[in-house]
């Protein structure tokens, strides 16, 4: 990720197969996040708004009629509308003579792991995908850790943004520290998590694999990839003696976020001095509505050869035709090989109805044609011969 969007962000701060998961209200910090977050984009609906809006030296009987019309569609969208999660998944090896990739499905974090810290009883959705370079121990290291040191850690599950972003930095030094014990796992990783509770969704990003919401047929980027090109990286880097060298960070890495590579001398955090190379995520938390039809997750390899509305188009046409996430997962790994991909292959696809998503509505846009005179002119001599 980038730049921040629209939406939330905050910068520095396996339960396998399709599954069904009907989830409830959690009361205990819904509400408080629903009221930090902003709208995702100017015409969404992410957050109800009960308060008028105030128009000075304006016409406000008209302001306030406006208002309520908007109030009322933001209301409808989360009136009675809770998710009811499947799940897929689906890898390959792709192009590349070693599977580097992995990921994981949890349908209930805290059952997962024997959490007792819970006050309420509504489940935590987790999902992830791990992308490894140079080797894959970094990848199934996090893939295993992460959503353990999320549930362990003390503020779970009320402060949920600063927990996963504590943790991926957690995870990470724990990395090291198996590394120095065993100096063959040394390697790198990058990491997406998305988790859902009641209606909120939180997604955490750091490297260069991709979220991606379909809401109403339209395709949402939840994340932004984290690359030696992206300005707002290159110059955190810089700031922090770090270079960019031919499209890579200090001429080695292909990405400017990771956990693991503390074996590549100059990159991570060395005493009081932090490093280029970080493995702080950037987070982005949005309300779903009735109009949001599931979460694509995906390495970058996925991401090579598919374009986010060309990704929300396939898995949409294939979810109308036999609505079965994990063959939908399957279809479009398969996909991306026929379309010659070089890099291993995973996806994962959340889906928040039970349904299939409806067809979307194209309305066009109606054009007043009109010709000139001379175009006229032109045009009589044209058909008179």
């Amino acid at each position: 990720m980038c730049a921040k969007d629209a939406e939330q962000e905050i910068e520095n701060p396996i339960d396998n197969n399709s599954n069904s998961n009907k989830m409830q209200s959690w009361p205990l910090h819904c509400d408080l996040l629903q009221t930090r977050m902003e709208n995702f984009d100017q015409d969404s609906s992410l957050i109800c708004s009960s308060g008028g809006i105030s128009v000075a030296n304006s016409y406000p009987l008209e302001s306030i009629c406006e208002d309520r019309v908007v109030t009322e569609r933001k209301q409808n969208l989360l009136t009675d509308f809770f998710p009811t999660l499947r799940s897929g998944e689906w890898s390959d090896i792709g192009g590349r003579p070693y599977m580097e990739d992995t990921h994981i499905c949890i349908s209930d974090l805290a059952k997962k792991f024997g959490s007792n810290l819970l006050i309420s009883e509504h489940a935590i959705s987790f999902y992830g995908v791990f992308d490894g370079h140079g080797g894959e121990s970094a990848a199934h290291f996090v893939c295993e850790h992460l959503p353990k040191v999320i549930v362990e850690d003390a503020d779970f599950p009320v402060k949920l943004e600063k927990v996963v972003a504590r943790s991926f930095i957690e995870t990470d030094a724990a990395f090291e520290k198996s590394c120095s014990l065993e100096s063959a796992r040394s390697s790198g990783t990058t990491a997406l998590t998305a988790m859902i509770f009641g209606r909120s969704l939180l997604v955490a990003n750091a490297g260069d694999c991709r979220a991606v919401l379909s809401r109403g047929g339209i395709a949402k980027e939840m994340s932004e990839d984290h690359r030696p090109c992206c300005i707002k990286e290159r110059t955190r880097i810089e700031s922090l003696g770090g270079f960019i060298d031919d499209g890579y960070l200090n001429g080695q890495l292909g990405v400017t976020r990771a956990l693991g590579d503390w074996h590549l001398e100059g990159m991570k955090k060395t005493g009081d001095k932090s490093g280029p190379l970080s493995a702080e995520p950037e987070l982005k938390l949005v309300t779903l509505t009735k109009e949001d039809e599931f979460l694509i997750i995906g390495s970058d390899g996925i991401w090579d050869v598919y374009s986010n509305q060309n990704a929300v188009d396939f898995v949409r046409k294939r979810l109308q035709e036999h609505n079965d996430v994990k063959r939908c997962c399957r279809e479009m790994v398969g996909e991306a090989i026929k379309r010659e991909a070089t890099d291993n292959l995973t996806v994962v696809i959340v889906s928040f109805h039970l349904e299939p998503p409806p067809p979307v509505v194209v309305q066009r846009t109606r054009f007043r044609r009109s010709i000139s005179a001379e175009g006229l002119r032109n045009l009589k001599c044209l058909l008179e011969g």
